[in-house]
């Protein structure tokens, strides 16, 4: 018989764990949202090619914050367990230095449990925002 999935809120444990991620944002700790992604973790941001490996993940976190993005709010809409898989949807704010509100989007993160936690396995998100023209970046 096929396992069936569950639409519930986010298993207990990783729930903490993702509370654990977004405190790191908050904090600007990108080795602290690095250690939240597996080893083979990937990130596939729009306009991007594929960042894969902690080190890189790390070292995108990184830049984006010293690019001024001080805070990011995630909000799970869905999760389907599947064993030791979990995939989430939700909706994010990046927020600025100054509070300020620099994009809203769409997300689905794949979670894996590995060497007994949750980890990212997989992260890959979308702005609702339209793309800046060429004529804007002018200016």
């Amino acid at each position: 018989m096929p396992v069936q999935p569950s639409i519930n809120p986010l298993p207990i444990n990783l729930s903490q764990t993702y509370q654990q991620l977004m405190t790191s944002f908050d904090q600007c700790d990108a080795a602290g949202i690095a250690a939240r992604y597996a080893e083979t973790g990937q990130l596939l941001p729009a306009y991007s090619a594929t960042i894969a490996g902690r080190a890189a993940i790390q070292a995108f976190w990184q830049g984006c914050m010293d690019m001024g993005i001080r805070a990011l709010h995630r909000q799970p809409i869905e999760a389907d367990q599947w064993n030791e898989t979990v995939n989430e949807v939700g909706a994010y704010k990046l927020y600025g230095r100054d509070g300020k509100l620099l994009d809203v989007g769409k997300y689905i993160a794949i979670w894996k449990w590995e060497d007994d936690r949750w980890q990212i396995y997989r992260d890959i998100w979308t702005s609702n925002l339209p793309p800046q023209s060429k004529a804007s970046h002018r200016r």
